[in-house]
């Protein structure tokens, strides 16, 4: 899992891997081979559960399959809310009538609270990004760990008005096998990903678009990114992208827990 660091503060410069749009179509048959992955199709995405729900421990491998079935994709948008561009992202995955999961750090969840609710009223899942997006906690204490994640937990079951976090990302990929257990153990399955779109580096929107069409293959849980800066070249970049996997015969999906 690539690890970002530098760059823009949060991230920084990544490498990314030549592949032809050709492998779409392999990628597609790889996705079954995965060790997360489910068979057949699974039932129609929820959203995440209602308040005062008991917490049921989950997985604690990271997780990349989509829910969907081998022809599904996630949409995950990460280091929101953020009062300029989480509305706009949300009104086109409400265009393109597409569920999507985001990873919300509990200091943007509690200081927009009505974009917590407003994701959650959409239908989308919750996921823990850690209270301050130190990608470099998997060098610090089990201690630092805990209060990084357990209190972004405690943040945005408020700013959301009860509703659980269901998976845990943590921030560049800094997961430890400590940190994977306490998310699993409070309901939150690691979350990882395929596809790193590059759009915190604001390559351009057809350089974002790009990515995904060339890294599909990789498997089908997709990073965007919905705060950090400016978000307009990610924004444009999903109005392309989304029609664009539809297209293609993918339908949109949560990840596996």
């Amino acid at each position: 899992m690539a690890r970002h660091s530098g760059g823009r503060g949060w991230y920084g410069k990544v490498v990314g891997a030549a592949l032809g749009v050709t492998m779409l179509a392999v990628g597609a048959s790889v996705w079954t081979a995965q060790a997360d992955s489910v068979g057949g199709p699974s039932p129609k995405a929820s959203a995440s559960p209602a308040p005062g729900g008991a917490v049921q421990p989950v997985g604690t491998s990271i997780a990349h399959a989509s829910d969907a079935g081998p022809r599904g994709v996630n949409i995950t948008i990460d280091d929101g809310p953020d009062p300029a561009w989480t509305p706009q992202v949300l009104d086109l995955l409400a265009e393109y009538e597409v569920k999507a999961t985001f990873c919300v750090t509990g200091t943007q969840a509690a200081a927009h609270p009505d974009l917590v609710k407003d994701v959650v009223a959409a239908g989308h899942r919750l996921c823990d990004h850690s209270v301050s997006h130190d990608t470099g906690m998997d060098g610090k204490s089990e201690a630092y760990q805990s209060k990084e994640i357990l209190d972004a937990e405690k943040m945005i079951i408020k700013a959301s008005g009860g509703v659980r976090p269901m998976y845990y990302r943590a921030p560049g990929g800094a997961f430890t096998p400590y940190s994977r257990e306490l998310a699993a153990s409070h309901g939150m399955r690691p979350l990882g990903w395929n596809v790193d779109t590059k759009d915190f580096e604001r390559p351009g929107t057809d350089a974002i678009v790009e990515t995904v069409q060339r890294e599909l293959a990789n498997g089908p849980t997709l990073l965007f990114h919905d705060a950090g800066g400016d978000r307009s070249q990610t924004v444009e970049a999903l109005r392309r992208v989304l029609p664009w996997l539809a297209e293609q015969g993918y339908s949109f999906g949560f990840p596996v827990r």
